[in-house]
């Protein structure tokens, strides 16, 4: 853990200066911010997901004592290129990234499709990972990952009629307490207002979902090759990424913490980011 009193230093996620890197003939959109020196985290974001899609409430209290870096993946937001047809494509692509950065160990925290992403890139690039966090996700082949695109199409269409965010859907119950801390999350994520990113694009979304798909129906992966430490998140009633698969991924990987958040869905960390943000430093500093 790197601590620096440098008022200087920008932890706060709506002021992080936009920057890129070319690597192998594409170009790669990523944010950086907070303190420099030891191990960075890197932020593996969700599906249909851009620079613009990560809660500051969760970034910037991480950013107090860490480098924190936030990219878009092949072929999403400004990084050009096309997006990959799998996720461990994804991951190497991700490994790519890291890697011209300058960067032989990092610390990764995932949410979603991210998860999928973190969890193939672990396997592949086992030294490139120091420490874990899966929040939201699930492991290949698990258990209707490969319904994914059908509710999210049946919740972007009920956004459409209500005109509403599709993640006030997808991500929060549609009770009282869900259906606020939707709006609260949905207006979090308005707070930058200079050098917004690209929105993803369509076709860019659909590749997405077919990866996810194939994920879904693929052959489970060998979790207990994972002995990095791991922190599982999720709320108990995900509709995207089943909540069950959580359970699933904190027995297979060995020593795996677990945290569910009650009646809340797949964005339970967005939710209960109060609590959930202050484990989350703990867990890396440890």
């Amino acid at each position: 853990m790197s601590t620096n009193n440098d008022e200087s230093v920008i932890t706060s996620y709506a002021r992080a200066p936009a920057r890129t890197i070319s690597v192998d003939g594409l170009t790669y959109a990523y944010r950086e911010l907070g303190p420099k020196g030891g191990i960075p985290v890197v932020f593996f974001v969700h599906l249909a997901a851009t620079l613009d899609n990560w809660d500051p409430r969760i970034v910037d209290p991480i950013a107090k004592r860490h480098h924190v870096i936030t990219f878009d993946n092949r072929g999403v937001g400004a990084s050009t290129g096309e997006v990959p047809a799998s996720i461990e494509a994804m991951a190497d692509d991700a490994a790519t990234f890291i890697r011209a950065l300058g960067f032989e160990k990092v610390d990764i925290f995932s949410f979603s499709l991210g998860g999928m992403v973190a969890q193939a890139l672990v396997l592949k690039h086992p030294d490139l990972v120091r420490k874990l966090i899966l929040t939201g996700t699930g492991p290949a082949g698990g258990k209707d990952i490969d319904k994914v695109a059908g509710t999210t199409y049946y919740d972007m269409l009920r956004a459409t009629l209500t005109r509403s965010d599709p993640k006030e859907f997808l991500f929060f119950n549609r009770d009282t307490t869900g259906k606020s801390a939707a709006k609260a999350f949905v207006e979090r994520l308005k707070e930058r207002s200079v050098d917004r990113d690209a929105p993803i694009k369509v076709k860019a979304f659909q590749k997405q979902l077919k990866a996810i798909k194939t994920w879904g129906r693929s052959a489970p992966a060998e979790l207990s090759k994972i002995t990095q430490p791991t922190l599982i998140a999720n709320g108990d009633n995900d509709r995207m990424v089943p909540s069950v698969l959580s359970e699933d991924l904190h027995r297979r990987i060995k020593g795996s913490e677990l945290i569910i958040f009650p009646a809340a869905g797949h964005g339970g960390i967005f939710q209960f980011h109060d609590t959930f943000a202050p484990i989350a430093v703990e867990f890396l500093a440890r």
